[in-house]
């Protein structure tokens, strides 16, 4: 059982660094986060994060890939935060503590 225990640490700690990795993802889960029901496009993801097309692209990548993110394909992309997904809960709760999320 100690085995499964270290797994899942090891599972986790990884999904951390990669979502946090990068200052594009933080401002990304930041406006994701303003709302449980909160969708986006990337166009609304750029203007309001200040980020450059292409970096959205790659951080919405990486937190779609972790789960942290969800894709929805309408006729225009949106993307939610994976509200399901208990690391990213208590990840941005704890930004929400500290003062980094409003």
């Amino acid at each position: 059982m100690a085995s499964i225990r270290v797994e899942d640490d090891r599972e986790i700690r990884e999904k951390v660094e990669r979502g946090l990795g990068s200052k594009g993802k933080l401002r990304i889960l930041r406006e994701l986060a303003k709302g449980p029901e909160t969708l986006l496009t990337k166009y609304a993801l750029e203007r309001k994060t200040g980020l450059k097309p292409v970096d959205v692209r790659a951080d919405l990548k990486g937190l779609i890939e972790i789960g942290w993110v969800v894709e929805h394909r309408y006729r225009v992309r949106k993307y939610q935060l994976n509200n399901g997904d208990r690391i990213l809960k208590e990840t941005i709760e704890y930004m929400r503590e500290i003062g980094y999320l409003f």
